[in-house]
């Protein structure tokens, strides 16, 4: 068996990461010796009684910007997997190409920023790059840290237990994914697509794949955009099963 995919996070909340990733597929994936989260304190390298790991920023201004000090220390001890991430507003913005590119690596670590900021020497001298889950501001990075975990860690063999989930997933192919029905075959006075009890398995990858084009030139035209526009085997499939497709 491979080894697991090793992800060290650098919080003032490993409780926040731990309790997450033992949970669900990821926690299976721990059992399974798959993946490998490690939460580390960074008040643990803190060298005063209160356990500081903050102060006042040079210069004036407001909030507080996290010490390089404990941070340092904390990586220093634990020597982790590089890259080492920090989650910051400024970094490149995570997607999921980015998560295919972590999932191959034998493992990386990730540092979650509180308060204001962290010391810009930490930036500079510390970290190997910044990421960032989106435009929008949140208290700190470990929400963005699980993010990056769930949506890494699921791409890695043998985590989601069926290898094709994630060739279908939205994002994965540039497009949204197509939609999705089970039992009952009837509800609230609407059926299934008949194609999806056809049988013929050629017919419904080729509907599906028409579902997605249609999906994502509705509710996300920018990934056309950025797939270069629609081909011709797109503009085909188009034709054949129109939105509104049901057999």
């Amino acid at each position: 068996m491979a080894e697991p995919l090793r992800i060290d996070v650098f919080t003032l909340f490993p409780g926040l990461i731990e309790g997450y990733v033992s949970e669900s597929i990821l926690g299976r994936a721990h059992r399974l010796g798959l993946l490998d989260v490690r939460a580390h304190d960074i008040r643990d390298q803190a060298t005063d009684r209160h356990r500081t790991v903050d102060d006042t920023p040079f210069g004036g201004g407001a909030g507080m910007v996290m010490m390089a000090p404990p941070v340092f220390a904390a990586v220093a001890e634990v020597r982790p997997p590089r890259p080492l991430l920090l989650l910051s507003p400024g970094g490149r913005p995570f997607d999921q190409a980015m998560a295919a590119e972590l999932a191959a690596t034998g493992g990386f670590s990730l540092l979650c920023g509180r308060y204001e900021g962290v010391d810009q020497r930490i930036v500079d001298d510390l970290v190997d790059g910044e990421v960032s889950i989106g435009d929008y501001v949140l208290a700190g990075g470990e929400l963005g840290a699980l993010v990056i975990i769930e949506a890494t860690a699921r791409l890695r063999p043998g985590v989601l237990g069926n290898e094709e989930s994630p060739r279908d997933e939205s994002f994965t192919e540039g497009l949204l994914e197509y939609p999705h029905y089970t039992r009952p075959a009837e509800f609230g006075g609407r059926g299934v697509p008949g194609i999806l009890r056809s049988g013929d398995h050629g017919r419904v990858a080729r509907w599906r794949r028409a579902m997605a084009l249609h999906r994502t030139i509705a509710l996300r035209p920018d990934l056309i955009e950025a797939r270069g526009g629609l081909d011709d085997a797109d503009r085909a499939l188009l034709e054949e099963f129109p939105a509104d497709t049901e057999s």
